[in-house]
């Protein structure tokens, strides 16, 4: 590899790297902002969740158009597109009042949110093809990391007396700074010197066939229960536990330290222990700690961060085994693929708030447990079919 070529593969790793922290650092900037914007605005759980409904709808047409973008105009657009949706996106939210509008500079976001998730993934998958298991669970170190920071930053802003707006404006140059760098940067040219071509009936046969639908299902129902988590369990844990902010942002900021171990720790561990038996022991202990912190005596709220370490590798995971089974097209695929993790994150926390408004926040934040049963059941069905084919056999 030439030296200029090896930089810029480093610098773009980086850069990738780099976008996760921001992507885990704006995502998770609702859960403790949620309830001062509910209280500044005098607006109830249904309309909270709508505000995140418009989030993850941005997400989701992200996720849908820019696998087939970073296919046909280059794997470095989706970043480009992310940086400059990102930068509009908190500039507006944080100036306006309106829910409706609210909805919609917030899907502005989920767009920036989106294009990150599909870039930064496509990017390791290309460079780094012999290591992507290690590096996608790395790489989802930095988005842990950004989550574990966005409450803490935001629990101390709130409680300094700061508005919900403020929290998101300071945001603006975090954005603004990963814009730049996939500017600047050059992406090297791909491998085989041609860039990817898609057969639509290709495609279509590639993304729709086999398991592929268990894997749609799987990453979707997580990214529900991951999404719900972060955005409702801050006033989840002040309404029925009695938690000051302090406190509560304080657990979901544990939540993603426990996501971030769990990530670097897992990385090491996924390749050796076979990506789905990986997944479904983690799912296994998540749901169990899940479970216990809702529906447990009040001390057992610590379960609720603590299923952050088990949840950790999840995502990162799924994806590498799904890019296992592909070799063309592969963008374009993992379009697919979080477009249904975008259907989730757009699905899971909106349906909590409705739960919620008609349940009461604790059975609707239950809602939680649900999606970590189907996430479960739909892994262990991708093992079974794998145990047929002869797939995810561990690797030393």
């Amino acid at each position: 590899m030439q030296k200029t070529t090896y930089q810029r593969v480093v610098i773009l790793t980086a850069g990738a790297f780099y976008s996760f922290l921001v992507f885990g650092f704006t995502d998770n900037l609702k859960g403790p902002a949620l309830p001062a914007l509910l209280d500044d605005l005098s607006l109830n759980y249904t309309l909270g969740g709508t505000i995140l409904f418009g989030g993850y709808l941005g997400f989701l047409i992200a996720t849908l158009l820019t696998g087939f973008l970073s296919d046909a105009v280059g794997k470095k657009a989706p970043l480009l597109v992310a940086g400059a949706s990102l930068s509009l996106g908190i500039l507006a939210f944080s100036a306006s009042s309106s829910p409706w509008l609210l909805t919609l500079t917030m899907a502005v976001i989920g767009l920036g949110l989106g294009s990150i998730e599909l870039g930064a993934n496509r990017i390791i998958v290309d460079l780094h093809p012999e290591r992507k298991g290690l590096l996608l669970n790395l790489m989802a170190v930095f988005h842990g990391a950004g989550s574990m920071l966005a409450p803490l930053y935001a629990g101390w802003l709130l409680e300094a007396g700061n508005s919900w707006r403020t929290v998101y404006r300071w945001d603006l140059m975090a954005a603004a700074l990963m814009l730049a760098v996939f500017i600047l940067v050059r992406y090297p040219l791909p491998r085989s010197g041609n860039p990817d071509k898609t057969n639509l009936t290709r495609l279509w046969k590639a993304a729709f066939g086999g398991s592929m639908g268990w894997f749609y299902l799987a990453i979707g129902v997580y990214v529900a229960l991951e999404i719900g988590m972060a955005a409702w369990i801050v006033e989840f844990l002040q309404e029925t536990r009695g938690q000051t902010i302090a406190a509560s942002t304080g657990a979901l900021s544990l939540f993603f330290l426990m996501v971030t171990v769990g990530r670097f720790l897992g990385g090491f561990l996924v390749d050796r222990i076979g990506l789905l038996r990986s997944v479904l022991i983690a799912m296994l202990a998540a749901t169990g700690l899940v479970a216990l912190g809702i529906f447990g005596p009040g001390w057992t709220s610590f379960a609720l961060p603590f299923s952050g370490l088990f949840l950790s590798i999840i995502f990162p995971t799924i994806t590498a085994a799904a890019s296992e089974r592909h070799h063309e097209n592969i963008g374009a695929i993992l379009g697919v693929l979080f477009t249904f993790a975008g259907v989730g994150g757009m699905l899971g926390p909106w349906l909590i708030g409705i739960a919620s408004d008609w349940l009461g926040i604790k059975l609707g934040f239950g809602v939680s447990l649900i999606y970590s049963i189907l996430m479960t059941l739909a892994v262990i069905v991708l093992m079974l079919q794998d145990k047929k084919g002869g797939a995810d056999v561990p690797k030393h």
